[in-house]
C-alpha cells in the first residue's frame, strides 16, 4: 500500500501553473516536525515536496499562503529526468487531498501574537481585541474560570 499522510506548514506561496495540455497544478513543500527534538533540544523539521492537480490546485494557490497550516494525504512517487546528460531523481508526494486546518482569519491572529509579550495569551488577545471578542454564548471554556492556551507542539 502506498499511502502518506502529512500535517504541516507550507514554506512558500504556491503558484498555479498549466500541462501543455491546460491541465491546472501547483507543486510546494510542506515543512513537518519531527516527533523528537536533537541533542540541543530543538525540534527539526523535514521539508516534504508535494504537487496536487486540477481544482485543488486552484483552491490551494487561491487560499493557501506561506505558514499556512494544512494536511495533505496522497500517494509517494518517485520519477527520473536528466539535466545536462546526468540523470536526476525526484520524490514527491501527489496529493489527492489537501484540507485546510486553519482560517485565514486565525492566521492573521497568529501571526500578531508573535510580537506580544509572553505573559498574555491568544485568547487574553482575542477577548480585549474590540474587532474579534468572543462572546460568551461562543466561548467554549467560559465556565473554565482561567484562559487557555494551546502550544503549537501539540499538534505534533
Amino acid at each position: 500500500m502506498n499511502r502518506v499522510m502529512l500535517v504541516g506548514r507550507l514554506t512558500t506561496k504556491p503558484e498555479l501553473r498549466y500541462t501543455g495540455a491546460n491541465l491546472p497544478y501547483s507543486r510546494f513543500s510542506v515543512a513537518v516536525n519531527r516527533t523528537f527534538t536533537n541533542s540541543q533540544g530543538q525540534r527539526e523539521a523535514d521539508f516534504i515536496n508535494v504537487v496536487v492537480w486540477r481544482k485543488q490546485a486552484e483552491n490551494v494557490c487561491n487560499f493557501l499562503d506561506k505558514g499556512s497550516l494544512v494536511s495533505v494525504e496522497g500517494r509517494l512517487q518517485t520519477s527520473t529526468y536528466e539535466v545536462n546528460g546526468e540523470r536526476r531523481y525526484r520524490t514527491e508526494v501527489v496529493a489527492d487531498s489537501v484540507q485546510f486546518l486553519e482560517s485565514k482569519n486565525a492566521r492573521t491572529q497568529q501571526s500578531s501574537y508573535q510580537g506580544m509579550n509572553d505573559s498574555v495569551s491568544p485568547y487574553d488577545y482575542q477577548q480585549s481585541s474590540s474587532t474579534n471578542s468572543i462572546s460568551v454564548e461562543d466561548d467554549p471554556f467560559a465556565d473554565f474560570g482561567d484562559s487557555v492556551t494551546i502550544d503549537d507542539d501539540f499538534l505534533d
